[in-house]
């Protein structure tokens, strides 16, 4: 657990340096931007194994009816030109955004496939003006002694520091299930969904942001079977409303207990005064990395079992339009949500028999077409399959954390087996999740960015640098 009365800076001199991005969504691109920018002497390799630069899942794997789940004003990376400035000319392909909000194009939701164009294009500014340049191809390897980066191909490049940026993990069902044409066990496969017949039976397992998602791409697609939904409590996003503001409130030292019984009382002071209860959560959002922080691991553990989904359905939030969609298909019995374990799945050649069992009831069976995973992406490096994780993990260079969030890690040093901070080896992102909890939007892994390329540069420079919890300011309302 990172000691914050003891932090350590660890950074580089100032040499020009080769630097390798692993992964070119928008944790590695954007870091790949900015660092460019402010060292554009620094041989900087983007790898990417496929697909557009700065997209990812989130804004690559993607459809028009997916929209972010935060208004414009939210997704300011601090680029030129603003990513409201780069929309204003494509007001015209924004009429249902505008409508909803009223006209300002900052606090308008915006399909998600605009963000990562924009993302794109700023990051290929950079090349051929600076040391920043795409490497197409798979990491398999990282070596510290001497220090090269290998590629599936068989090439190797000498680098001096490297940084994971490899996004969330493979999303996997919580129960064995082999993966087939009729069990999915990741919606975001490119054309997984293309075997779904418009008039199939469908279990979706997951009631969240990946389950919305899912289920638009399905009514995008014409889908007019019957679509059930379970999940362990039966629970969905709920949705974004704009207005008002709630002061910073939160003891950075409080247990879980207190912070639930904090947070409940500040909603009912905010609800009798008008104000939403989504800004009581926005205002607490920037003291969540010193409060995890200040947890042991048994009061961690008690969160993820007992506070989590709560956190998750209020905090990871629909906007308003995608939350009005599901409402209508749930009132009109298209969408069936229930709490429920699944405990089985069998495929055979007429569907998939789903065991389930719901809450407060005894297991009962289920026969559908098809059985999709919504359950989100996968946090748990000891069950990865990617190569380069894998490998790094058995080199001892990384060590997952003990209740399978990412791996540890302290201000983006990556931590080993041995537990000392590496210093030619960082993380950004989903994968810093033991050490921040909040690691997977866009304004706290921007933080993470501006808070290393900070570092380098003015530990570089011999100036004085910044702990990453300073620069969570207002994050404010987000995914």
């Amino acid at each position: 657990m990172t000691d914050r009365s003891s932090h350590r800076d660890h950074t580089t001199p100032a040499r020009p340096r080769t630097v390798a991005i692993i992964g070119g969504g928008f944790s590695g691109a954007l870091f790949a931007r900015k660092l460019a920018s402010r060292q554009p002497a620094w041989s900087i390799l983007l790898v990417e194994e496929k697909g557009g630069i700065g997209r990812g899942v989130a804004y690559g794997a993607c459809a028009p009816e997916h929209l972010l789940n935060v208004p414009v004003n939210r997704m300011e990376v601090g680029l030129t030109p603003t990513f409201a400035d780069w929309l204003a000319p494509r007001r015209s392909e924004l009429a249902d955004a505008l409508a909803e909000s009223g006209g300002r194009l900052a606090d308008a939701f915006v399909p998600r496939r605009l963000f990562g164009e924009y993302l794109e294009e700023r990051v290929a500014s950079a090349f051929g003006t600076t040391g920043l340049r795409c490497v197409r191809g798979k990491a398999v390897g990282l070596t510290q002694w001497p220090r090269r980066l290998a590629l599936a191909d068989g090439r190797t490049f000498p680098i001096d520091l490297a940084v994971l940026a490899t996004g969330s993990l493979a999303a996997s069902f919580p129960v064995k299930a082999r993966r087939s044409r009729r069990i999915i066990s990741d919606p975001w496969i490119p054309r997984v969904l293309d075997d779904v017949a418009a008039d199939a039976a469908l279990l979706l397992v997951g009631s969240g942001l990946t389950m919305v998602d899912t289920v638009l791409s399905l009514q995008a697609r014409g889908h007019r079977g019957p679509i059930e939904v379970v999940s362990r409590h039966g629970l969905l996003p709920r949705a974004h409303q704009a207005g008002g503001s709630w002061p910073a409130f939160m003891d950075t030292d409080a247990s879980p207990r207190e912070a639930l019984v904090a947070v409940r009382a500040a909603v009912r002071a905010a609800t009798a005064k008008g104000i939403p209860w989504q800004r009581v959560f926005d205002a607490v959002r920037p003291s969540v990395p010193l409060l995890w922080q200040g947890w042991n691991l048994d009061q961690r553990a008690q969160f993820l079992r007992h506070l989590r989904t709560i956190w998750d359905v209020h905090r990871h939030r629909m906007a308003a339009r995608n939350a009005s969609d599901i409402r209508h298909l749930v009132d009109r019995g298209a969408l069936r949500i229930r709490a429920a374990k699944v405990l089985a799945l069998d495929e055979h050649k007429d569907g998939v028999t789903a065991i389930l069992r719901p809450k407060g009831e005894k297991v009962a069976s289920r026969e559908v077409d098809f059985a999709i995973n919504c359950t989100g992406p996968g946090t748990d490096l000891r069950e990865t399959s990617d190569p380069l994780l894998k490998r790094l993990h058995a080199d001892g260079l990384i060590c997952p954390d003990p209740l399978g969030l990412g791996l540890e890690s302290e201000d983006c040093a990556v931590r080993d087996v041995q537990g000392d901070l590496s210093d030619w080896l960082f993380a950004l992102g989903p994968l810093e999740r033991p050490a921040w909890w909040e690691t997977t939007a866009v304004p706290e892994i921007n933080a993470q960015i501006d808070r290393l390329v900070h570092a380098w540069t003015h530990r570089a420079a011999g100036l004085p640098t910044r702990t990453l919890p300073e620069l969570f300011l207002d994050l404010g309302a987000g995914i």
